[in-house]
């Protein structure tokens, strides 16, 4: 039976590479419509939490995969010889940057030596990292044509980038539209009938680097508009203007204009990072990227006026930040999820920490801080008790979470920042409330 005709009864088994906050989602998507799927991931860790039917993220429940488990739907290795009896591979792998923020293709490169080694006549792979454009033609492509296999014959490629929201109750895996490219016309329309069954709509475009850009302009377009709003914010709070006030009233045009948020800085996998891979590919061509550059500086101060802010609000109440006691609500990159992938409230941590501030942090999704690259914080989350706030300096609202009781908050701190607006509702001590 060729690869095709196992699509269309749903006998094809799908490999996925990397369970994190991207991949883990799309394999239990694959498994709800019906593939087989063998999960694939070098956290040995993770593998072994999945096995026994217990997500690492919030944004799948344990209750899902341990059904998915039991069923035999899905199951999850580090053994990359399992490769070999799959007949499609998605790769969900890491891409960040290096400390001169630039791409870093060292997870893409090594997932598609692994894929390589393993590969068998047939096998369609679908690249889903977020990258620049011509990732998947210029390095995957090579490593996948050694001993001389010809793609579009002995194998098929095709780029489909994924578009998590995670904490996004509208938006799911299965209902955002999946863009897909491919090497040739055959890639294609094998990975377009792959991808059928899993979600709601299939869009497909000319090339892979066509899907490749279409996943770049997305993030770009937030980062800029973001960007936008924070330069305004930051204006406007020298006006005396609230940012917040003025983006509702715009809002109520119904034409031209497309609200978005200011906030202590950019956070999770993509906004971040992403625009990067773009400006790096384009001094290839010699194009200037202005808009996106600037944009990725204004984001990166964030966190930095911020610090400013509440450092002026202590210094008016006659509290030096060395030994001063800073309690951040919140270290996940957006309210309600689990995920702490560059989080302007780490940032604020270690500014904070550098200044001599003792730092404690509370969130109900971030029980620890993990390890990161480009991080020294090392931290584990407090109780969020009457006495915590009451002994705190400050308290600085970071990630907006709904499990967090804001007036009550309020009522006990000696002073809060908000880089959220959390607190617009909160009547009672509003003269403790600094926004920034």
């Amino acid at each position: 039976m060729g690869l095709a005709e196992k699509i269309s009864s749903l006998e094809a088994t799908v490999g996925v590479m990397g369970l994190g906050y991207a991949g883990l989602p799309f394999a239990a998507q694959f498994c709800r419509a019906g593939y087989p799927v063998i999960g694939f991931d070098v956290n040995v860790e993770r593998v072994r939490m999945l096995s026994e039917g217990k997500s690492p993220i919030g944004s799948v429940s344990s209750k899902s995969i341990a059904e998915l488990v039991e069923k035999g739907r899905f199951t999850a290795t580090s053994d990359f010889s399992s490769l070999a009896s799959t007949d499609a591979i998605a790769i969900c792998v890491p891409t960040p940057l290096t400390k001169h923020r630039e791409p870093d293709l060292q997870y893409i490169r090594s997932t598609a030596e692994a894929v390589a080694e393993h590969l068998q006549p047939g096998h369609l792979v679908i690249l889903q990292s977020t990258t620049y454009p011509g990732t998947t033609e210029e390095v995957v492509l090579p490593i996948l044509s050694r001993g001389g296999r010809v793609c579009g014959k002995d194998f098929y490629l095709a780029y489909s980038p994924e578009r998590e929201d995670p904490g996004n109750p509208t938006y799911t895996t299965a209902s955002i539209p999946k863009v897909v490219g491919g090497i040739d016309k055959r890639s294609l329309d094998l990975a377009v009938k792959l991808l059928t069954p899993v979600v709601e709509k299939v869009l497909p475009v000319s090339s892979a680097g066509a899907a490749e850009a279409t996943k770049i302009l997305e993030n770009i377009y937030r980062s800029v508009n973001i960007a936008l709003v924070n330069e305004m914010k930051i204006l406007f709070d020298k006006m005396g203007i609230d940012i917040w006030e003025v983006i509702q009233a715009a809002s109520t045009k119904p034409f031209g204009f497309h609200p978005f948020y200011p906030g202590p800085g950019l956070g999770g996998h993509c906004i971040p990072i992403d625009p990067f891979y773009l400006t790096w590919k384009a001094r290839e061509y010699q194009i200037p990227t202005r808009f996106i550059e600037l944009a990725g500086e204004v984001n990166t101060s964030m966190p930095y006026y911020v610090l400013r802010k509440s450092l002026d609000a202590l210094n008016d109440r006659g509290v030096t930040v060395r030994g001063a006691k800073v309690l951040i609500l919140g270290a996940a990159y957006k309210a309600d999820v689990d995920d702490p992938r560059e989080s302007p409230a780490i940032k604020l941590m270690e500014l904070f920490e550098e200044r001599g501030a003792t730092v404690s942090y509370h969130d109900p999704h971030v029980p620890k801080i993990p390890s990161m690259r480009h991080y020294k914080v090392s931290l584990e989350s407090v109780p969020l008790t009457e006495e915590a706030i009451r002994e705190s300096d400050l308290v600085l609202i970071a990630t907006a979470h709904s499990a967090f009781d804001y007036p009550w908050i309020v009522r006990h701190a000696r002073l809060v920042v908000d880089t959220r607006n959390a607190t617009s509702a909160v009547t009672e001590g509003r003269e403790k409330i600094i926004r920034a």
